[in-house]
């Protein structure tokens, strides 16, 4: 259990894991306060609910992570995820072309962004 107190972030990754996401929302939640300025925790707290379809719940740990590191591909990506489930077109197409900027040759970021540009 002492291990649980040391690696917070640790645990909620196990959460994940074995999928038990109700705990890890649970989890996470209460330790938001302490770690509200950690790229990885936002991060992971984000995908929580991204894995658990709560996009609303989702988008504020990605925009949070994104604020903390804006060269994190991955993030970027999820966001991206998370703005075209919530219908919000223009905010995908900026996380598409930040993707993009930060990787010239990303292809499925390239690919997105022609087929919303063209909508």
């Amino acid at each position: 259990m002492v291990g649980l107190f040391k690696h917070p972030k640790r645990h909620l990754k196990k959460l994940l894991r074995d999928g038990e996401y109700d705990e890890a929302v649970a989890f996470g939640t209460n330790l938001e306060s302490d770690y509200s300025d950690d790229h990885d925790f936002m991060f992971i707290m984000g995908s929580v609910f991204l894995i658990v379809d709560d996009f609303k719940r989702a988008l504020p740990y990605f925009q949070k992570a994104f604020e903390l590191d804006n060269d994190d591909v991955e993030n970027l990506t999820l966001k991206t995820n998370v703005h075209l489930a919530l219908e919000q077109k223009e905010e995908a197409i900026d996380c598409c072309r930040r993707i993009i900027k930060l990787e010239p040759k990303n292809t499925e970021a390239q690919s997105l962004l022609e087929e919303l540009e063209s909508l």
